[in-house]
């Protein structure tokens, strides 16, 4: 009894000394929410250099990938240090936003699926900033519906030939790598005939064209791949596997999106109580009662995350709670963009300078839909959740078990 303790006592010290450590470290490199932190894109070239710095600073003080082993880049720590980390940095803007498919969906693939050699060739340098790395699924005939790609990877001695086409990839015009998923077996059923392969973005044979959003930004793109080779062993997981790593990788993705940490998912509320508050209208009751609800929704989330991330570190990959988690945060970042517009009025929508802040509140009224489209739509959510956690009857398939070449496509 008395080693239990003991044990604990010393767990609380390590604790507390960590926290130390990581509340010196964000003093010393970062913002709090709020204050002053640019509101630009990560398409901006100079933010993609100073994100890399931040993050390979971070790195340096052993503060990157906690809970990853040390051989392969991280900090050999527990998930226990990431939670704490995530709670120290509420309230913190971390400018590593262009990093969060990177780390919060290809990194996770690469140590949960990849072989030795790939952990140590690419994980060190995608946790330092040193690489970028995107996430190519969607194509034009194949977006919620993943299993449907068309895109073919042959093999050819020791490499594989890609050819296709894929759309809507965040961040493809700055990865350096990414993770794609392409038909390696069109005999077999849709689902069945799926490899996930690591692909040179920098590649002269991948081509990405940005697409303009009607918010102004560019950080969506189409990608086009014509014959563009990847050597044998950049295949991740087993051939034919790669619908399995797929769902995986959505799932981290979606819980990346609804329930991750850092500044993406931060609480807005006390913002909001403070904007409302400067322009004299926290006492209006339809504000309030909306600010209420948005602060329901926000600790909702954050018990969401905890039941999340529990799962995780009992060594699980996130199941269907992942949307769950992306629906309550598609429904939220609504929740923010109508109060936000509530409050701020015509200065949204028509604004002088700069210094209004409505260029801000637009882009952010703008964006917020878009929540509800990556990572999968509400609707597939909604599915999912149907299917998977109530237990409700799926939607007939007539081409079930059918090769994908035989199944009509538009």
């Amino acid at each position: 009894m008395t080693t239990t303790v003991d044990e604990a006592i010393v767990d609380r010290i390590e604790e507390a000394e960590f926290c130390s450590r990581v509340k010196r470290f964000l003093e010393t490199n970062c913002n709090r929410i709020g204050e002053d932190q640019e509101m630009v894109g990560a398409e901006d070239a100079d933010v993609i250099v100073r994100m890399k710095t931040f993050q390979g600073s971070l790195a340096e003080a052993g503060l990157a990938a906690l809970a990853y082993p040390a051989g392969f880049g991280g900090a050999g720590l527990t998930k226990r240090h990431q939670e704490l980390f995530d709670q120290a940095s509420k309230g913190w803007y971390l400018p590593n936003s262009a990093l969060y498919i990177s780390h919060g969906m290809c990194l996770p693939m690469l140590n949960q699926f990849g072989t030795d050699e790939q952990k140590s060739r690419f994980m060190p340098d995608c946790i330092s900033g040193a690489t970028i790395w995107c996430q190519l699924f969607s194509e034009p005939g194949a977006g919620s519906d993943v299993a449907g790609l068309a895109t073919r990877a042959t093999r050819d001695g020791d490499q594989w030939i890609l050819n296709g086409q894929k759309v809507w990839t965040s961040g493809a015009h700055y990865a350096d790598y990414g993770l794609i998923v392409a038909r390696t077996d069109p005999t077999l059923p849709k689902h069945q005939g799926l490899s996930m392969f690591i692909v040179d973005m920098r590649d002269p044979a991948v081509e990405v064209r940005p697409l303009r959003q009607i918010s102004g930004g560019t950080g969506f793109n189409e990608v086009f791949f014509t014959d563009t080779q990847i050597p044998a062993d950049w295949l991740l997981g087993g051939l034919n596997q790669g619908w399995n790593l797929a769902v995986a990788m959505l799932m981290f993705e979606r819980v990346s999106i609804g329930a991750g940490g850092g500044a993406m998912n931060a609480n807005r509320t006390p913002g909001l109580i403070r904007l409302a508050q400067d322009l004299g209208r926290s006492e209006d009751p339809l504000i309030r009662q909306a600010l209420a609800d948005l602060w329901i929704r926000e600790r909702i989330r954050g018990f969401i995350g905890q039941r999340i991330r529990s799962a995780v570190q009992a060594g699980n990959v996130p199941g269907p709670e992942g949307s769950i988690a992306k629906l309550n945060g598609a429904v939220i970042a609504r929740a923010i963009r109508d109060a936000t517009m509530d409050l701020v009025g015509v200065t949204g929508q028509a604004w002088a300078t700069d210094t209004d802040g409505g260029d801000r509140w637009a882009v952010g009224c703008l964006s917020a839909s878009g929540i509800s489209i990556a990572g999968g739509t509400d609707e597939v959510q909604r599915n999912i959740i149907g299917e998977r956690v109530l237990g409700l009857p799926k939607e007939p398939d007539p081409y079930k078990g059918a090769a994908w070449e035989t199944v009509p496509r538009n």
